[in-house]
């Protein structure tokens, strides 16, 4: 099975950046999608973004659209997410995960449809 490794979290203040990547121990992100979730201390894990690995379309929760970029690297075999004017909501720890059952802009959020997870990194955004 595949594994991901997530870097890049830290703490930041209100309106910082910060760039997530998610590396995979081989190749099979090719034929998937791969997405970012996060989990704040006592909520669910929700949905942030998502990328397919052949075609690079992307997909977004309502909440980060405009200031969340998800994008690859196919060299590396990375996904990145980009994050810019990040909120104290956005605090939380973003877990990257890759899925390859079929996808579409209605279920690519959905959590069960996800094979492998990593451990994730935390992001915390003070006011």
């Amino acid at each position: 099975q595949v594994q991901l490794v997530e870097s890049g979290g830290g703490s930041v203040q209100a309106g910082d950046s910060l760039r997530l990547s998610c590396a995979a121990s081989d190749r099979s992100f090719r034929n998937n999608a791969v997405g970012w979730f996060r989990q704040a201390p006592g909520k669910e894990r929700e949905f942030v973004a998502a990328i397919s690995w052949a075609a690079g379309m992307t997909y977004y929760a309502d909440s980060v659209k405009g200031r969340f970029t998800i994008s690859r690297d196919n060299a590396k075999t990375t996904v990145y997410l980009q994050m810019n004017s990040l909120k104290p909501e956005d605090t939380g720890v973003y877990i990257c995960a890759v899925r390859s059952s079929s996808f579409n802009s209605y279920n690519i959020g959905r959590i069960r449809e996800y094979d492998a997870w990593g451990q994730g990194t935390q992001v915390t955004v003070s006011s």
